[in-house]
């Protein structure tokens, strides 16, 4: 079985109850003489010193655990360790899974769910094991199970089938991954509660029962994770209230026990007549919280997509980053290739995450999740490249200011014994795999030219009349929207210094050109071409770049079953190109008149 980067540490701990005995038996599996020295004071940080002519890890029990398995990968590769004491960036690095307990998972490329199956938990302790190493490998510390829109089987994690969630729990503890579940807004009135309004003493009662209950059987339970009033979601809307006042109960149940309560800010009017020109779905996660920053009690966390969007090719950081500097905030990004080729595409993301870091705020975000990538395929992720994700995630939760190239580069080492010309070959192909996708697909920032519901292949009139509030507005004149003050305004809610780089066509980054702005088809570019032009070259070179890809890995000495995966998957993504090729310039040439 692949075991993605971990493929070669075949052999599983047995038998540990802490990180610290985890930290202790993977060591000597690997045949490693290091020492372990236990130090509370360093938390989940760890650092390796040479004392008596070999390694000593020093740590906190998480901290052993990611030290031992620092030294193991640096032995593997080659690559040195860092010196120092390493510490995490984000306290809360976190898997968010969107399986359902009958198996399935909503925008999922990997197979069936790793833990559900017939309504019921279901799981093999060996490939649990497995993960929790892997998570644990790269300093992930929170995994929460089931689909944040949880239906009436996923309300039971935290009642009828809590004691399962317990040995789930179990099996994750010795590798310091702790659990979260999400549930329900609603779920008292399944209960036998007459209502959901978090200011109602009888609601705060139940869920502080049910703390209680969940915590007496998972001591270490992190917390609950809380879609609302979004996409139809149950929330505190419904009573009139805001969120704060919907989080802030919550939270005061799980408080008692150290829990935290994380409530994802994705809340936007999902209804929109096509026809408003005047609503801006960028716009309305700002909206609805900017208000309310300072008001959220200290232990819940606002989990903020990375961009105002929705998990598009390119966006612009979400500007709810800036506007709530006394709220504790989570970044959330999608390892789940839904609008990024679905893990069939080749998109390695360390690239893009770097990108974003330099326009973050310092100071925020406190946290950060990811949607998980994972299933029950052999190679876990569906294209046995799309593991680099999932490792790279580790890799930037633990310090966003890790090179991408290096990333990469340790990923390929771990998982494959390529070569050097090869294992440069890989790592380069995957380096520009997001910029290739986006150019057969989404180039300049426009987005949302994807078949609806599916979100695979290109369909440049599919969301344009929907009520998402998905739209480009194409027509014989331009396209894209203006989003500047002459606009809808959305660049009113970033920065001064952040909207000056966007607020001009003439100085704004191609790359978001056209989510910025409205231009005529015979725009020129600031290379000569026209927009029109530009389109059609730039779809036109992606699809020959993905043609030289497929060149490149067909020359790979990769290992079975990965070679015979990905080069079908590489297939599939010739044909994806072409169609964004064909269709685009055809949409383009329409109504634009080019030729």
């Amino acid at each position: 079985m692949n075991y993605a980067w971990l493929r070669n540490w075949q052999a599983l701990p047995q038998g540990c109850a802490t990180p610290a005995e985890t930290a202790r038996e993977e060591l000597r599996l690997a045949g490693l003489d290091a020492g372990l020295r236990e130090d509370a004071a360093l938390g989940e940080g760890w650092e390796i010193v040479e004392e008596g002519g070999r390694p000593v890890v020093h740590g906190g029990s998480r901290g052993l655990l990611y030290g031992a398995y620092a030294l193991m990968a640096a032995r593997k590769t080659g690559l040195c360790l860092p010196r120092g004491v390493q510490q995490p960036r984000y306290t809360l690095r976190m898997i968010d899974c969107w399986d359902n307990p009958d198996g399935t998972i909503e925008r999922g490329y990997a197979g069936r769910s790793l833990w559900f199956e017939g309504g019921r938990m279901a799981w093999q302790p060996e490939r649990i094991a497995q993960l929790g190493r892997m998570l644990a490998s790269v300093g992930l510390n929170v995994l929460c199970i089931n689909n944040v829109n949880v239906g009436e089987e996923g309300a039971r994690l935290i009642t009828e089938d809590l004691p399962e969630l317990a040995r789930l729990a179990a099996a994750f503890r010795p590798f310091g991954v702790r659990l979260m579940v999400s549930i329900d807004f609603s779920q008292p009135l399944r209960y036998g509660v007459e209502t959901a309004d978090p200011l109602s003493p009888a609601v705060l009662a139940w869920w502080t029962a049910r703390a209680d209950a969940v915590w007496a059987a998972i001591p270490d339970f992190a917390g609950f994770l809380v879609k609302a009033d979004s996409e139809h979601r149950p929330g505190p809307m419904t009573y009139g209230r805001s969120h704060a006042e919907g989080a802030n109960m919550l939270a005061r149940a799980l408080a008692p026990h150290g829990g935290v309560l994380v409530w994802r800010a994705f809340v936007y009017n999902c209804l929109q007549d096509w026809r408003d020109t005047h609503t801006d779905r960028p716009m309305a996660a700002y909206e609805t919280y900017a208000p309310l920053d300072g008001q959220f009690d200290d232990n819940v966390i606002l989990q903020v997509k990375n961009g105002p969007f929705d998990f598009q090719v390119r966006e612009p950081i979400s500007p709810t980053f800036w506007a709530m500097p006394h709220t504790r905030l989570a970044l959330e990004v999608q390892l789940a290739q839904e609008y990024t080729g679905q893990q069939i595409d080749l998109y390695a993301m360390n690239p893009m995450w770097r990108e974003w870091q330099t326009e973050l705020p310092v100071s925020l975000p406190a946290a950060v999740a990811a949607v998980s990538n994972l299933g029950r395929d052999e190679n876990w992720c569906g294209h046995p490249f799309a593991a680099v994700n999932l490792y790279g995630f580790g890799r930037y939760a633990w310090d966003p200011e890790v090179s991408p190239e290096e990333v990469i580069r340790t990923w390929a080492r771990l998982t494959y014994a390529l070569p050097e010309n090869q294992e440069d070959a890989l790592c380069l192909m995957l380096l520009n795999s997001r910029s290739i996708y986006e150019q057969y697909t989404a180039p300049l920032g426009i987005g949302w030219m994807i078949t609806p519901h599916n979100h695979y292949g290109p369909d440049p009139w599919g969301y344009e009349y929907s009520p998402w509030g998905t739209y480009h507005r194409a027509d014989r004149s331009g396209i894209g929207i203006d989003r500047t003050e002459k606009g809808t305004g959305f660049t009113r809610q970033q920065p001064p210094e952040i909207a000056a780089k966007y607020a001009d066509p003439a100085v704004c980054p191609d790359e978001q050109l056209l989510f910025y702005h409205r231009l005529p088809w015979d725009y020129v570019m600031r290379d000569g071409r026209t927009l029109a032009r530009r389109i059609l070259d730039d779809h036109r070179e992606g699809v020959e770049r993905v043609e030289a890809m497929a060149a490149v890995l067909r020359e790979l000495e990769l290992p079975e079953p990965d070679r015979s995966v990905a080069l079908s998957r590489m297939e599939r993504q010739l044909q994806n190109a072409a169609n964004w090729r064909d269709i685009i310039s055809d949409f383009v040439t329409r109504l634009s008149g080019v030729c």
